[in-house]
């Protein structure tokens, strides 16, 4: 039942005769007092068999090549130390926080600065990287180790923020065992120029423990590390541990554009870079990007952080999240792309016992891939939609998540081909409305409409705890060739929804005759007819 090859039609027309001939009906069964007046919830599900229409198409006009892929052999790590210009030697200096652009996040308004003032015992300093290359066996040299000093062989902690100037090129690589950023003295990387993290360890670092600043609120400063916009960051085999909070911008390993009036000052483009073979844990966020291009998430272990595993945000596009393990999220979900998050690519990553869902896209995220996904034993859904149309889920595999294996809200143009979603806790793919009106999301900034429609071709619907399907008033519904087996219920399969009452005559055409099935509302066929 879980073998990759698509289950043959012979096999799913002989479960069905098999189901009618032991009595297991797949129409809904008869009410236990026929002439009772429907309820509110059976008069609902009469008007909806009224008002849809079961129609048939031919089958090729929901066929679909499979999509095309990034090709992701040149994001090596031989590629990322070609990109490393070490010709001109930088410099390092010692500066005061106070009016640098790159540091106003942390030290403007709100009397933020007062977190550096305490933990610094005067005005807030930082080591600057600058016009040049400079690794950080060398800038060590070059300080007072009162700043940053060797505290075992290989072994650094920083008690300064790191700051790497726009026309600055920082390198810690493996002649670096491990940089320890203090809890203590406040300690966190800032990228506004070019930042690479090869074969090292970079550790957030509770001194008086003399250990990892493992998370203990979400408002106790830890170190993070922050990418500017116009920058490039590179991570290849690097572990990265107990960093981020709960503060704008200092989530863990954050990429972001600046805010709409520095862009507008600075004129900066998106940033971007590659994070390769790297391991990430105990972070507020594990990878957190804001109006990003391009940036390619290729090859890492997510483990047991905080809120997400993976969260590409605002208007970040053309990103690459490959070959990724996600597991042991503790609040939210495994990978979430979030407010238009556009065009791009989630393939062949590993998404299991996150808090949540596996994979989450949400907020008018369009054109995304979601592809040979492995997704399974999520405490919620396997891969949920929220108010995304226009998306792509091709080839995943969802197995033993706690809800649905696929859920769709308020998503349009919802492309499901070649899925198999097996053992979920209840239906295989969920489709529904919901009005968000009066709830506290901000219509103005996250719009949506009340509208859901799928086509749903391929794969297979297996074991899910409540049925295989379940499509609340869509716009429409296309299915076809999909293989149904193994219901967990004594009625059979069955379908709930607006499927419900049509089952019989959807699973003659699906199965029987092998045709593709178009359900649509009535309302809408007089306006195709019109």
């Amino acid at each position: 039942m879980m073998n990759s090859d698509r289950l043959p039609f012979a096999r799913a027309v002989l479960a069905t005769a098999l189901l009618l001939a032991s009595g297991l009906a797949l129409a809904s069964a008869p009410a236990a007092h026929p002439a009772a007046a429907p309820d509110k919830d059976e008069a609902k599900t009469l008007q909806q068999a009224k008002t849809y229409t079961v129609t048939t198409a031919p089958p090729e006009s929901l066929e679909l090549a499979a999509p095309k892929l990034p090709d992701l052999t040149g994001y090596t790590a031989q590629a990322v130390a070609a990109k490393i210009d070490r010709r001109k030697h930088g410099k390092v200096v010692v500066k005061r926080m106070l009016q640098e652009d790159v540091l106003k996040e942390f030290i403007g308004g709100d009397n933020k600065m007062a977190e550096w003032v305490t933990r610094q015992h005067g005005i807030p300093q930082a080591i600057f990287v600058e016009d040049g290359y400079v690794n950080l066996t060398e800038l060590v040299q070059k300080l007072p180790k009162q700043y940053i000093r060797e505290t075992a062989p290989g072994v650094y902690l920083a008690r300064l923020p790191i700051v790497v100037g726009h026309n600055g090129i920082f390198e810690v690589d493996k002649q670096t065992k491990e940089l320890r950023l203090s809890q203590e003295g406040g300690s966190f990387i800032v990228n506004d120029g070019k930042l690479f993290l090869r074969d090292t360890r970079v550790i957030g670092w509770r001194e008086a423990d003399n250990g990892p600043s493992t998370f203990r609120q979400p408002k106790e400063f830890r170190p993070f590390l922050l990418s500017w916009g116009g920058t490039e960051t590179y991570m290849v085999n690097t572990v990265m541990a107990s960093m981020g909070y709960n503060q704008s911008k200092s989530y863990g390993v954050s990429i972001s554009q600046y805010t709409p009036n520095m862009t507008a000052q600075m004129g900066r483009g998106q940033p971007t870079g590659w994070i390769i073979g790297s391991t990430f844990s105990d972070m507020w966020y594990g990878f957190y990007c804001y109006e990003t291009a391009d940036f390619v998430v290729k090859s890492n272990t997510y483990h047991d952080n905080v809120i997400y595993g993976i969260d590409p945000h605002d208007r970040s596009h053309g990103l690459i999240i490959a070959d990724n393990t996600v597991y042991g999220t503790k609040k939210k979900h495994g990978i979430i792309v979030s407010r238009e998050v556009n065009d791009s690519f989630i393939i062949n990553n590993r998404s299991y016992d996150n808090h949540l869902s596996g994979v989450v896209i949400d907020r008018n995220s369009v054109g995304n891939v979601v592809a040979y996904n492995k997704i399974y034993k999520n405490h919620t859904d396997g891969i949920t939609l929220y108010e995304s149309a226009d998306n792509l889920l091709w080839g995943n595999m969802l197995l033993g998540n706690k809800r649905h294996g696929i859920r769709v809200r308020n998503s349009t143009n919802i492309r499901l081909y070649e899925n198999k979603a097996l053992g979920n806790g209840l239906t295989g793919v969920y489709g529904h409305i919901k009005d968000l009106s009066n709830t506290d999301r901000n219509i103005k900034l996250d719009p949506f409409d009340a509208q859901v429609s799928l086509i749903l071709v391929g794969g297979e619907l297996a074991g899910n705890g409540t049925g295989p399907l379940s499509i609340d008033s869509p716009l429409s519904v296309e299915m076809y060739r999909v293989s149904m087996l193994a219901p967990t219920k004594s009625s059979g399969i069955s379908f709930t929804g607006i499927l419900g009452d049509r089952q019989a005559e959807i699973m003659d055409l699906m199965v029987r005759q092998q045709k593709a099935v178009l359900i649509d509302p009535v309302e809408r066929q007089t306006e195709m007819q019109d």
